[in-house]
């Protein structure tokens, strides 16, 4: 019983996982040659959405946005999945970390 009590506790702590709801907008993004491909993605406000980030260099890329808080590092030629809660109208700009000067792109919900 103490085992069961003791992970019961560190879930709470750390904070269960949440399920992706089944209709959230779902949307790629690319990493090319150092570049975000699409660079300016439209998504509904209000929704949550699904963001598939796409690294097909050889090289990581961290996948960061002060808006929205969030960093990705991303191995390369492999996927990450971020869940975003539902956004307000507006934009939210991203970098990629590692290659600021050219992967730049922004996310903007209407």
């Amino acid at each position: 019983m103490l085992k069961r009590s003791l992970i019961v506790a560190i879930v709470l702590a750390l904070g269960a996982p949440t399920a992706i709801a089944a209709n959230a907008f779902e949307t790629v993004i690319v990493i090319k040659d150092h570049r975000f491909q699409p660079d300016e993605i439209k998504v509904p406000a209000g929704q949550q959405l699904k963001l598939v980030i796409d690294n097909q260099d050889a090289t990581p890329e961290e996948f960061e946005s002060h808006n929205l808080r969030i960093e990705k590092i991303v191995p390369g030629n492999s996927k990450a999945t971020i869940r975003i809660e539902p956004l307000k109208a507006g934009e939210y700009r991203f970098v990629g970390e590692f290659n600021e000067d050219t992967a730049k792109g922004k996310l903007v919900a209407e």
